[in-house]
């Protein structure tokens, strides 16, 4: 808190927001899509609001003990999407696109299926065709 000239103003920080994020390293996907993911999840199911800061990603990396990069990338698969906004020394902003982090979660389950049947990407696509 501070004045100039007579007037009360107050200090902003940001607060970032508490996230759950756990990795799974037995798992066969890589580590970056398991953080995009779960902050899809986060983003999808309304814990993450639209104009809301993601936790820093050196802070998010030194957490979950893993590469600096890997989080940098986790988030911009998520701002290729249109989920988030990445500027310089403003950190990542959560854009807010729920229904369409809904769908691209639903995808990623359907393709992440489709491969563990077998299925080839020619046979998936003409699956979804026929629901279009």
């Amino acid at each position: 808190m501070g004045r100039i000239a007579g007037s009360l103003f107050y200090y902003c920080y940001s607060i970032n927001i508490t996230m759950l994020i756990a990795i799974d390293e037995r798992s066969t996907e890589p580590l970056f899509r398991q953080i995009a993911s779960q902050i899809r999840r986060a983003i999808a199911g309304g814990k993450v609001q639209a104009g809301q800061r993601l936790p820093a990603a050196r802070e998010l990396a030194g957490s979950l003990d893993v590469n600096l990069h890997t989080v940098l990338r986790a988030f911009g698969e998520l701002r290729d999407e249109g989920l988030v906004e990445m500027r310089r020394g403003r950190g990542v902003t959560v854009l807010g696109r729920r229904q369409q982090a809904d769908l691209r979660q639903s995808a990623r389950v359907l393709a992440s299926e489709a491969r563990r049947q077998g299925l080839s990407g020619a046979e998936l696509l003409r699956l979804v065709k026929e629901y279009l």
